[in-house]
């Protein structure tokens, strides 16, 4: 199991700037048990408020997603990270021991 974040979408100022308003990301997990894929997915949304002029802008068309998720984490803290990873973790144990099941009996 890694756990992987990604950045899904950016939503940027319309204008010569271009400047990042939000960002979209996604936490995710799986692991395979025989030919089972047990996985979790936890997502959300961070909020900016673009300065052109603070130190070490950069501007949107060189931005890497590394840089983004920097920004993410940033926002949400350790502690957030740390809650966000465990509800993924807490997905796929679920997954493998579910607490109720489907079906019929017949």
């Amino acid at each position: 199991m890694a756990v992987t974040w990604n950045i899904s979408n950016l939503e940027y100022n319309n204008d010569a700037d271009k400047g990042v308003v939000h960002a979209a990301w996604t936490c995710s997990d799986s692991e395979t048990v025989g030919e089972v894929v047990h996985s979790g997915t936890v997502s959300g949304m961070e909020s900016f408020t673009p300065d052109t002029t603070a130190d070490g802008w950069t501007p949107y068309a060189d931005l890497t997603e590394t840089q983004v998720l920097g920004w993410v984490h940033s926002t949400i803290g350790d502690d957030e990270k740390a809650r966000v990873e465990t509800k993924v973790a807490t997905q796929i144990t679920v997954s493998q021991t579910p607490v109720s099941l489907y079906g019929t009996p017949w």
